[in-house]
């Protein structure tokens, strides 16, 4: 039976000479379930007008032979309308050597008109194939559409996109690369496409083994890779890029590197610069701190021998005058008095002169001078300070020494304005080659928006101290809730970076020749 359809709507053009032959056609579909609309044209002008005027077509219906024209030319007018139903030729006899060749020529099946039933099984058949055929032609649009897109955005990003792939015999090779790659790298993109390796031979020789390194790591680990390093533009100039790049697994196992490569010489020079700027900030606060140690040691100098030499002989004038004054009980008394004002102005100008030079730190080290200095701090403001000095022999640079005096001067000192303790510990001790000095007290505690506050300049200044000789400031809550600030330095100075910034500048500047 024919009727095994369901309702199905069907648009046909009938290219058919003969009414009885075209009607039934029409019958036979529409017994077959189709909801017929269809088209009856008998001349080659009222086909392609026909194919102009509709392009909805479902099917293409034609007869081999008919006034003026035949099957095949009926075929190049379909075709050249860029119109895509089934073209099926239905002919009342027809040989097998013209059938196929009318198929080579792109029509899709032909049926014999005593053979009608097969007519609606080809139908359906090509309706299918016609329908994948669109599919197929949107899908590829969409490609292309999706790849004019990309194209259009590469070409406007200012880093370099790309695909790589590592081959077996480990050349690397680009599927992709896009056009800033002229403007990064100096090398067209069709270049870098053809010519696997020449972007590895643009790197300097010990950057592209840490490149090659890298790029191993990653893959063997299956993650991305970030890596920076100069690439030749010419004899004595370069550039600095960053790569970044992720691997994907194809079909057939092999790894894509898919990323973007940018230039970063800009942020580089800037880094070398402001390296060179904080070296010579280094070097400022260092020149600094020697001029304020030497004022400090020229104004102890001036207090101990001057005013101190002075308060003295002052002291021994009252004594003598108040000698004299055997019957003048009264004088005598006033004389005490100055005698004992004088003793405390002696005894501040020796307090004043040890802080500003202690003299003890460089002749009895370090533990004496941080015992000398808790004994002065106790009696000057009433906290009770305990020291435990487990390493009284380390032997630490004068320099190292007297910056970790000073800041422990400051610690003290933070304890006294703020902290409102009643007790400090204070301890000293060798850790490897480290000199820890930890300064813990029973105050109120530090809390972590202290350090921001606009005049925090103590323990700012302790920190920077520090960082100076390579060290560090850790701050803790106390054991009796109080704050311990933790003082580090190690035994043998180390400078905070490495001095090569004016170095790495002049090389940014003249380039790499001699790595070439």
């Amino acid at each position: 039976m024919l009727d095994y359809l369901v309702p199905t709507p069907l648009r046909a053009l009938l290219v058919e000479d003969n009414e009885d032959d075209a009607l039934l056609l029409a019958r036979h579909l529409r017994k077959a379930g189709y909801v017929l609309d269809y088209t009856c044209v008998s001349t080659l002008p009222d086909l392609e007008l026909a194919l102009l005027a509709e392009a909805g077509w479902d099917v293409v219906i034609s007869d081999y032979s008919l006034p003026g024209f035949s099957a095949p030319e009926a075929l190049r007018a379909v075709q050249r309308s860029k119109v895509d139903p089934p073209f099926i030729v239905v002919s009342g006899m027809i040989d097998e050597q013209t059938a196929c060749d009318l198929m080579r020529a792109g029509a899709q099946d032909y049926v014999l008109k005593d053979s009608l039933d097969r007519l609606v099984p080809v139908i359906e058949r090509e309706r299918r194939e016609a329908q994948i055929r669109r599919e197929r032609r949107e899908a590829l649009r969409a490609v292309q559409v999706s790849e004019a897109r990309f194209r259009a955005m590469a070409a406007n990003v200012p880093g370099v996109l790309f695909q790589l792939q590592v081959e077996e015999a480990g050349d690397f090779r680009f599927l992709y690369v896009s056009e800033a790659s002229q403007m990064l790298l100096g090398v067209a993109a069709e270049d870098l496409l053809a010519r696997n390796n020449l972007f590895l031979s643009m790197m300097l020789a010990a950057e592209r083994a840490e490149f090659i390194e890298a790029l191993a790591v990653a893959a063997s680990r299956s993650t991305t890779l970030n890596w920076e390093g100069r690439i030749h533009l010419a004899e004595d100039d370069f550039k600095w890029i960053n790569l970044r790049c992720s691997p994907r697994f194809l079909v057939d196992g092999r790894m894509l590197w898919e990323g973007v490569m940018w230039n970063i010489t800009q942020s580089k020079q800037a880094e070398v610069q402001l390296r060179d700027s904080q070296r010579q900030l280094s070097e400022l606060s260092d020149h600094l701190q020697r001029v304020k140690e030497e004022e400090r040691e020229r104004i102890a100098r001036d207090i101990h021998d001057v005013l101190g030499g002075t308060l003295v002989g002052i002291k021994i004038a009252a004594a003598l005058l108040g000698g004299k004054l055997e019957h003048e009980q009264a004088l005598r008394t006033r004389v005490r008095d100055i005698e004992k004002m004088l003793d405390d102005a002696i005894s501040t100008a020796g307090r004043v002169a040890r802080e500003l030079r202690p003299g003890i730190l460089k002749e009895f080290g370090l533990a004496a001078a941080v015992e000398s200095y808790a004994e002065d701090y106790e009696q000057r403001t009433g906290v009770q300070c305990a020291v435990l000095c487990a390493d009284h022999d380390i032997e630490a640079p004068d320099e190292t020494a007297l910056a970790l005096f000073r800041t422990y001067q400051e610690a003290l000192t933070n304890v006294s304005k703020h902290a409102r303790a009643s007790r400090v510990e204070v301890r000293l001790t060798q850790e490897d080659e480290d000199i820890v000095l930890e300064v813990a007290d029973n105050g109120k505690g530090l809390q972590a928006e202290d350090m921001q506050k606009p005049k925090s300049f103590g323990l700012r200044s302790i920190r920077e101290r520090l960082a100076q000789l390579g060290g560090e400031m850790e701050l803790r809550s106390g054991s009796e809730g109080g704050t311990s600030i933790v003082l580090r330095a190690p035994l043998r100075r180390v400078a905070a970076g490495r001095d090569t910034a004016v170095e790495d500048l002049n090389q940014l500047k003249s380039g790499a020749r001699n790595e070439s």
